[in-house]
Order: C-alpha cells, then structure tokens, then sequence
C-alpha cells in the first residue's frame, strides 16, 4: 500500500487530533452534568488531560498538530459570536465602557492565571525529569 502524501498524512493527523480533543471535551461535559455539578467542562477537560497526561494515558504528541491548528484558527471561531454582538448594539449603548473595562480585566486574569499555570507545570517537569534522571 502506498504511502499518503506528506500533506494529506499532516491533515489526517490533524484532524484525529482534534477528534482526540473533542473527545476530551465531550468526557468533560458528561463528568460536570453527571458528577461535577459545579465545575465548568473547561476545567474538568483541563484536568482530565492532564491528569491522563500524567499518567502517561495521553501523549503530547498526540494533541501537539491539533491544538496547534485550533489556536491559530481561533480568531474564526469568534467571527458568529462579533455578528451576534452587532445585532444587538443598541441595547449595549451607553456600557462599552464598562463591557471593555471586564474584557481588558478578565483577559489579564486569564493570561495572569495561564503564565502561572505554565510556569507551575515548567517547574514540576523540571523535577520529575530531574528525579527520573537520578533513578
């Protein structure tokens, strides 16, 4: 059997990537309805991949080309929810100001909470690469 193009095998994988993480979503929302009754799925989807990362359940590699195309195509993601705003100007009028100020502040709580996060999992895979280095 021959082998896929390069291009064609980057897109299949990606695209079982991304099934992978939607998968991983849909375990969130059924473990928040079910069990977790006041945990978003976003954080439960969270800590279940990283919890099967953890456990070596999960590979980066096998989230690394989805994530990615996710991330850059975020932008297109957002395009409905603008439309959506736009249709409803004049009922926002008069609370731009206020709208912006819990935007700019939710956006640096959000960058705030991810550097620290980041840097939380630098510094544990630095001690465990450290400590399986050692063994």
């Amino acid at each position: 059997m021959p082998a896929l193009p390069p291009r064609l095998h980057q897109f299949c994988r990606t695209l079982l990537q991304i099934g992978l993480l939607i998968l991983i979503w849909l375990a969130a929302v059924e473990l928040s309805s079910t069990w977790l009754h006041g945990l978003p799925p976003t954080v439960t989807g969270i800590a279940l991949a990283l919890v099967l990362l953890g456990l070596g359940l999960l590979r980066r590699e096998w989230l690394a080309d989805g994530a990615g195309w996710l991330l850059r195509e975020m932008l297109l993601f957002f395009i409905p929810v603008v439309i959506a705003v736009l249709q409803y100007g004049e009922v926002l009028q008069g609370r731009f100001v206020a709208i912006g100020l819990v935007i700019v502040g939710s956006t640096a709580c959000v960058m705030l909470s991810t550097a620290l996060a980041v840097d939380l999992v630098w510094k544990l895979e630095a001690r465990w690469r450290k400590h399986g280095e050692d063994a």
